[in-house]
């Protein structure tokens, strides 16, 4: 049961405080429109808006000073521009995308093992840059805690307020152990693992360096509120804090939802849904998504400027930009999905909304928005995957969307942004290559479940837009509307829940029962590879069962040993099938003696080759921050 929890529970708990983001949003969107949140935009000061930009350069800057003081702690001090350019595309690209491919540590690793670093320097400097972070949130929640102990929801008000200033004590605790170790040991061990402290100096900038931070990014989004009596900076930090700790929990791309839900509710007893929801797109504009392209930008034309030197090291590298492809766009389509979730909550009144026949389609195309942006954010998951149908599935889910949308009546500016995704979607077919169950298998009872789904979405549709009565209502109003008749609640519900556990089976892998290492298979494996190890804990077959490799288990990593042999279209297959597999099973993949041929596949999963001492033409593809010293010492 504990290993269930460790290996399902943050999952679980992050759709959880999705479904929750997207009830809120729902709820709180209820009596808003489009005209409104462009209203409350409107009114930003242009001071503000300066004032905002300023202060997201500054974040910027700040963040920069994170990884020169990483490198300093990894003893070999990166120039300033370097510094910048790590930090800026790290974070960017980790705000934003969340995906393993692009991490920050991932990004990191392939910028400063450009630039010579050994893959002990380069975890220093990752270790260092993740704890800054976590140090400044604590002692700023803290300081939260004592001076305005009122903001936190519910208990705020119905605890003594000694007893919630005293819930600082082990925040502040954590910080403080932290310095004080760092002054009086150089080594300490947590969880097993050897942890090289950085001395007193720097852990004290640390702290005050990580401190400045929050307080500067939180600054950005307090600039574009309007003035609210009682909303004093120190409250908002504390809103801000335990929204973006929510939005993290989830493992959600930008917190989306889940933060967006969060700050709704913690600004509430101040302003207005409209003035919130318009300060958090500017927000998000300025904090996530242009650094988002300007961060894509660089890194790609880093990658080409440096592809040479990059070959002499990390081969793998060479495919870096082009690796970026499917989590950029996944990325990209989690943000559609957003939008389209953010426009179903808002109802399409009838006088806004075309008309066909004069029956009002107001309902109907908000309800196909919501669900339309719920399953976008399950193909965020198939594309980041780089599964064919989810490439398929979502230039369909945003070209029904772009109809919703202007049968909603809105404006250019609503449904441009889903084009635009939809372009580069397009563009990028060849991204995504890996066949589906749904092509690959007989069409099983599996893949007939969201076909079905989609007939009772069209059902529903047509009941619903037949309904003036609830055309300005939220769809999900309808299932307690006294109104409606059982079988429209009963279709509304059903097909929501139909859509999205449908996408979802048919997204995900398939069951995987590796063979066992036998005389059987290794025959098998020897005409295919023309060796195999000496000792395994299994084979894994491709899903032609044209192609396979033998795997070793070295918690916490599992050992690929060569490449797949066998048929070239089917060994993709296997890459892919024992990248989920160790998934599965909580462990990190990792490909050894492998030769050129498959290293772009390697890093679409998120690895990196290093070239294997002693072996020309031979390289290891793991997750080299965390596992190269491990599998090559002398790397």
């Amino acid at each position: 049961m504990m290993q269930a929890l460790r290996r399902y529970g943050p999952t679980v708990f992050g759709l959880l405080l999705l479904a929750g983001a997207v009830f809120v949003v729902q709820r709180e969107f209820r009596n808003l429109s489009v005209a409104q949140v462009r209203e409350a935009m409107g009114a930003i000061p242009y001071s503000a808006l300066w004032i905002a930009a300023g202060f997201t350069i500054l974040a910027y800057l700040v963040l920069a000073i994170y990884d020169k003081l990483g490198s300093i702690y990894a003893e070999k001090p990166a120039s300033w521009p370097r510094s910048l350019l790590a930090s800026f595309c790290g974070y960017s690209l980790a705000h934003n995308l969340g995906f393993a491919a692009v991490s920050g540590a991932a990004v990191r690793l392939r910028l400063y093992s450009a630039w010579g670093y050994n893959t002990v320097q380069i975890a220093k400097v990752i270790g260092f840059t993740s704890l800054t972070f976590g140090l400044g949130g604590l002692a700023l929640a803290g300081l939260v805690l004592v001076v305005e102990p009122e903001v936190i929801p519910w208990f705020g008000s119905n605890a003594p307020r000694w007893v919630m200033q005293l819930l600082a004590v082990p925040l502040w605790g954590v910080v403080a152990a932290y310095v004080v170790l760092s002054r009086f040991y150089r080594h300490v061990r947590v969880f097993g693992h050897e942890i090289e402290l950085p001395g007193l100096r720097m852990a004290l900038a640390q702290t005050v360096l990580a401190t400045v931070d929050v307080a500067v990014t939180a600054a950005i989004f307090y600039a574009l509120l309007p003035p609210a009596e009682g909303l004093t900076f120190v409250k908002f930090v504390g809103i801000y804090l335990a929204a973006y700790a929510l939005g993290i929990f989830a493992s959600v791309p930008g917190g989306l939802g889940v933060f967006d839900g969060a700050i709704l509710i913690g600004l509430a007893p101040y302003m207005q849904p409209a003035e919130v929801v318009g300060a958090l797109l500017v927000f998000r504009l300025y904090y996530y998504i242009i650094p988002l392209f300007i961060a894509g930008a660089l890194f790609a034309g880093f990658e080409v400027s440096q592809r040479r030197h990059i070959l002499e090291r990390f081969t793998a590298l060479g495919r870096g930009a082009t690796s970026l492809e499917a989590p950029v766009m996944a990325g990209l389509v989690a943000l559609a999905g957003a939008l389209m979730i953010f426009l179903g909550a808002i109802p399409a009144h009838s006088a806004s909304a075309l008309t066909l026949g004069g029956t009002g389609l107001a309902a109907a195309s908000q309800f196909a928005a919501s669900i339309f942006g719920s399953l976008l954010l399950v193909m965020s998951y198939g594309l980041a995957r780089r599964l064919a149908i989810a490439w398929t599935l979502s230039l369909c889910l945003l070209g029904l969307g772009i109809i919703a949308v202007i049968l909603r009546g809105e404006a250019w500016y609503a449904w441009s942004p889903l084009a635009l995704v939809l372009v580069l979607l397009l563009a990028m077919h060849s991204a995504f290559y890996r066949r589906s169950r749904l092509r690959t298998e007989p069409l099983s009872p599996e893949a007939m479940v969201p076909l079905v789904a989609v007939a009772l979405c069209g059902l529903t549709l047509a009941l619903v837009g037949h309904r003036p009565d609830m055309q300005d209502s939220a769809w999900w109003e309808v299932l307690f509307e006294d109104s409606a008749p059982d079988a429209l609640r009963f279709t509304v519900g059903l097909t929501a829940v139909l859509l999205l556990a449908g996408a979802a089976r048919l997204l995900r892998p398939q069951r995987i029962r590796p063979l066992p290492f036998d005389m059987h298979t290794r025959r098998m494996l020897t005409d295919w590879q023309g060796a195999t190890p000496e000792r395994a804990d299994g084979v894994l077959m491709g899903e032609a069962g044209r192609a396979a490799l033998a795997f070793s288990r070295l918690p916490p990593i599992w050992i690929a040993h060569g490449d797949p042999g066998g048929e070239a279209a089917d060994a993709v297959s296997v890459i892919w099938r024992f990248r989920d597999l160790a998934e599965r099973a909580g462990a990190r993949p990792a490909f050894v003696d492998v030769g050129p041929s498959m290293l772009h596949l390697y890093a679409d999963i998120g690895l990196t080759a290093v070239p294997m001492a002693g072996r020309p033409g031979r390289f290891i593809a793991c997750r080299a921050e965390q596992d190269l010293e491990r599998l090559a010492p002398d790397a």
